[in-house]
């Protein structure tokens, strides 16, 4: 299904949470949705939802305000704070999950049989909830967000508490259930988004601030080309005049200078390797290493969210 948010709005109180927040989610899409706390992104998940209102603005599912309350059976929802009946076994809340979300009597039972199977849960599931670690637990969250087979799943912090393996777990299950269904995938885990989801977006303080792919992202933010290298040559002084006489340089720093390692930036738009190349093949100053430097993740969500 197709989400549409159309310049929401969201005060609390004086406060303004989300200030004139668009974009859309195409069907079939893993969306990374990144901020710092407090930067919007629950508010936007529990509006998409229907959990809470907006001031302004509307979120359009498959053609259907969620302000008429009919987009609701169409969606899975895992809270950040995963609430579950602790005094349950898995089986039973899954059952009483599946009955409040208008499963029909007859196909409850097969349907707790497929997403016990589907999250991992099987010896776990006469259990009580309480007894689970936090790993599972979150996959009897999954599995009552999925319990309707929504087209739709809004997922607060899936992963947060669980161990390396557990993460790799859950990981690979989203983008298994993301072939068939929209999903809306909220976490601090960079690496995870990048492994994950197939578009990023990153809000701070209730706006938008970045829309793409995690490479575009990268790209959009490296601007200027950064190069390592290192040369044998007698004197550093000299060869860092020189590179920074190059037309595309904008900085260089010689990082080590008894082994001839340079930091290069180059003009936003420009790569220096060439010139580098050429300077260094007409002084005869051998190239022990040439290497470019990639824009991280971590790197581009700082600069879009420390301001």
């Amino acid at each position: 299904m197709n989400i549409e948010i159309n310049n929401v709005n969201k005060f609390y109180g004086y406060q303004q949470v989300l200030n004139d927040v668009s974009f859309k989610v195409k069907p079939g899409e893993i969306l990374g949705f990144l901020g710092p706390n407090g930067a919007g992104k629950t508010t936007t998940m529990k509006i998409i939802t229907g959990y809470i209102g907006m001031d302004s603005g509307d979120v359009i599912i498959d053609g259907k305000s969620v302000k008429t309350g009919e987009t609701k059976s169409s969606i899975g929802y895992l809270p950040e704070n995963n609430p579950l009946y602790l005094d349950m076994p898995v089986v039973d809340y899954l059952k009483f999950s599946a009955s409040l979300q208008g499963v029909k009597k007859e196909n409850i039972e097969n349907r707790v049989r497929e997403m016990i199977k589907l999250t991992g849960l099987n010896n776990e599931k006469h259990k009580l909830i309480g007894e689970l670690s936090k790993g599972f637990r979150q996959r009897v969250g999954l599995a009552q967000a999925l319990i309707h087979d929504p087209d739709i799943l809004i997922l607060d912090e899936p992963t947060t508490g669980l161990d390396p393996n557990q993460i790799i777990e859950i990981r690979e299950l989203i983008k298994e259930l993301g072939k068939e269904k929209t999903v809306i995938l909220s976490t601090h885990i960079l690496p995870e988004v990048e492994a994950t989801c197939d578009r990023i977006l990153i809000i701070n303080k209730g706006k938008i601030v970045a829309n793409g792919t995690s490479k575009d992202l990268r790209q959009q933010a490296e601007g200027n080309n950064f190069l390592k290298i290192k040369l044998e040559i007698p004197d550093n002084n000299f060869v860092l005049d020189k590179l920074k006489e190059l037309p595309s340089v904008e900085e260089a720093t010689a990082i080590e200078e008894e082994t001839g390692r340079f930091d290069i930036k180059s003009y936003r738009g420009l790569k220096s390797n060439r010139d580098i190349f050429e300077l260094c093949a007409k002084n005869n100053w051998p190239i022990m290493e040439m290497i470019p430097i990639e824009t991280k993740l971590e790197d581009v969500f700082r600069n879009l969210t420390m301001n």
